[in-house]
């Protein structure tokens, strides 16, 4: 189906896709901080990464796709105490650091699949690798790029940047770098320069997620998680590694340092970023305060929203827009997205009512092989997409009698819209009554009256129960947890 390209972030230009094992093909994606649910922009990241693992399966690719939970470490500026926020969440809801991670990490796999985003092939948890992570402090500082002091242990990125350079990633130069990176603000002074980044944390008394080292009792810095778990998953050097476009400066950026020392390499050979979603031309993030969760989406129950919009309606949505490209939300695109899912869905069962013809009067190989080209130039979805519609007009044309088609390309329509459609775009059918948003609907009530019954509010456990029952929904208590029917 023709040579991928794929845009390297290093490079900044489409490189033709080259894997280091043939036919295998490594795919790291920087995952979820599981302190909060997700919102729109988790989505985009996720079926972007999507796409391409899909796309890579559909070329012929073994792929590997490793996707990271983040569960501590996730140190990040804070106007108040520089405090990890989800040790913050955990502190606010009385509750332990991994039930909170937990809770959050099954809310993202919910979501996730409301969404029909495919589970990677592992999905690693930061604190379930401490000991890689230790192993690749101790290298770092071995090699002499690291250095300790009262108990933590900092990267040393201006002896770095003389030999390597420290900012190839998102092309900035170390003189001009403030120390805006996502360390925790405590221990600024420790540091040698403003630029270095934590590897390990000594714990201070109030910390609760904590680790013995050899430097102290206490925790990795965030950058350090996905190194390790790359070179534990994929090997020191691997294909692809992606994430977000906010995570290019200083978390990749900061990967690349602490793999060139460890491995004596950079991680992969191809980087790639997706886009911000904003709003009204602002970025949309849960530090900015203007973010729309995805349960918000589901249910048409935040202030921004006119409507509830399905799942497939919101990865439709996605999708019509380059994935290296800026999105602006707004109602109107997502009603259009609405709208033009459910007309290519409805071409698709079109094709079973066509009556044969002995000739085509258009060329549906063509039609294929613009699509495939399409997907195969940097993931361009969206034109994969306008080319679809293309097919589209041309059975409805069909359907009306005014083109033809023959019966073998009826069938090679049938099997090329199925396997983009389906496979490769992820998008399915809704089907009515029960609903994959029914189902995510459901289980999130559910889970508003299991928290409920863990706070021994029984009343509200009950009246939910009870309306529950209302609406023709059977809630069943079994010893393997809470189980539901449609009547």
């Amino acid at each position: 189906m023709g040579e991928l390209y794929l845009h390297n972030t290093l490079s900044r230009k489409k490189e033709e896709f080259v894997p280091l094992n043939p036919p295998n093909a490594g795919l790291y994606v920087c995952g979820p901080t599981v302190y909060g649910d997700p919102h729109l922009g988790h989505a985009r990241s996720a079926i972007t990464f999507d796409l391409l693992f899909r796309h890579l399966k559909f070329l012929g690719y073994r792929v590997r796709y490793v996707r990271n939970i983040t569960d501590v470490g996730h140190l990040e500026n804070d106007a108040d105490s520089g405090e990890d926020k989800l040790l913050k969440k955990a502190r606010l809801e009385q509750l332990e650091p991994m039930e909170v991670a937990k809770y959050y990490t099954d809310r993202y796999h919910d979501m996730m699949d409301a969404l029909n985003v495919c589970r990677p092939s592992i999905e690693p948890n930061a604190s379930g690798h401490i000991m890689e992570q230790i192993d690749m402090v101790r290298q770092i500082l071995e090699a002499g790029f690291a250095y300790t002091v009262n108990g933590s242990v900092y990267f040393d990125v201006v002896k770095y940047n003389k030999q390597y350079h420290y900012g190839q990633l998102s092309g900035r130069v170390i003189e001009d770098l403030i120390s805006a990176s996502r360390d925790n603000l405590e221990g600024q002074d420790e540091k040698r320069n403003s630029v270095d980044f934590a590897l390990w944390k000594k714990a201070q008394p109030e910390h609760i997620m904590r680790w013995k080292s050899p430097w102290s009792e206490g925790f990795p810095g965030w950058h350090l998680e996905c190194s390790a778990m790359g070179r534990k998953y994929l090997g020191e050097k691997f294909d692809i590694h992606g994430g977000g476009m906010d995570l290019l400066f200083p978390h990749h950026e900061s990967e690349i340092a602490q793999s060139q020392i460890a491995n004596g390499d950079t991680p992969c050979k191809y980087w790639m970023h997706n886009n911000m979603i904003t709003i009204n031309g602002k970025k949309m993030g849960k530090s900015l305060g203007n973010s729309i969760m995805l349960r918000d989406f589901f249910s048409g129950t935040h202030e921004l929203l006119e409507q509830a919009y399905s799942p497939m309606a919101i990865r439709f949505f996605i999708l019509q827009a380059h994935y290296r490209s800026t999105l602006d939300f707004s109602n109107a695109a997502l009603q259009a997205a609405e709208k033009g899912l459910s007309r290519l869905l409805k071409a698709l069962d079109t094709l079973d009512t066509l009556k044969p013809s002995d000739v085509s009067s258009f060329d549906v190989n063509s039609l294929k092989k613009d699509c495939f080209a399409a997907l195969n130039d940097d993931l361009n979805s969206p034109v994969a997409i306008s080319v679809l519609f293309d097919g589209v007009h041309a059975i409805n044309s069909v359907s009306e009698g005014k083109e033809t088609l023959a019966k073998e390309d009826i069938e090679l329509l049938k099997e090329f819209y199925s396997t983009v459609i389906f496979d490769i775009l992820g998008l399915k059918k809704e089907e009515k009554g029960n609903t994959g948003l029914t189902d995510y609907l459901i289980k999130f009530v559910l889970d508003l009256r299991q928290k409920a019954k863990e706070n021994k509010d029984f009343a509200t456990s009950d009246k939910i129960r009870d309306e529950l029952k209302n609406l023709g929904i059977t809630v069943k208590d079994t010893k393997d947890g809470t189980v539901w029917e449609i009547s």
